[in-house]
This record gives C-alpha cells, structure tokens and sequence, in this order.
C-alpha cells in the first residue's frame, strides 16, 4: 500500500485529509477556508489541532473523523480541503513511500 505524501519546506510529511489512512493520527497544517463550513471551523477544524481517521464508509465516503473531541462526518470532497502533517511515531508504524 502506497500512501503519498509530500515534503514540505520544511521537511515535514504532508497529505489532504483524504488520503490519511484508517486510526492514523495528524495536526491539521492548512485548511482552505473558503471550501470549509463554519460550522465544521466551530467544532475544532483549525490549524494546529490534532486529527484521527475514526472510519472511512464501505464506498470511501463520508471519512468520520475526531478533531478536538468532536466526531464529526465529512464528505470526501470536503476532507481534500484541509491539509494533515503526520506524526513522527505515526511515520514509523509503517513507512511511507514517496513517489
């Protein structure tokens, strides 16, 4: 299984939400705002906050989510708008393999 990820300029590993796999955890690095709701801004979807893949539905949409102890449903669509920094320990569970 591939996951890619870029490397910033900052060599940190990046990916939209979308392609964070299952119970993997990140910090949100960017959201483009004007594609976010408000209301999902309010529930804690800001940079710097902590984010986990809870479940991905059996078509690959919707990606049910924990941020800021909120769980929270969000369309695939929606999810390619905000940008996850992996965690160091979430790299070593298994390796990722850039393109």
């Amino acid at each position: 299984m591939f996951i890619f990820a870029v490397l910033n300029e900052s060599n940190k590993r990046t990916m939209t939400l979308d392609l964070l796999p299952l119970h993997r955890k990140g910090i949100i690095s960017s959201i483009n705002f004007d594609a976010v709701r408000l209301k999902l801004i309010e529930l804690g979807c800001l940079p710097g906050n902590e984010i986990e893949v809870l479940h991905i539905a059996p078509l690959n949409d919707p990606i049910y989510i924990l941020v800021n102890e909120s769980h929270i449903s969000i369309r695939k669509e929606l999810a390619k708008e905000i940008v996850v920094e992996l965690f160091k320990h979430e790299l070593r569970k298994k390796r990722l393999k850039l393109p």
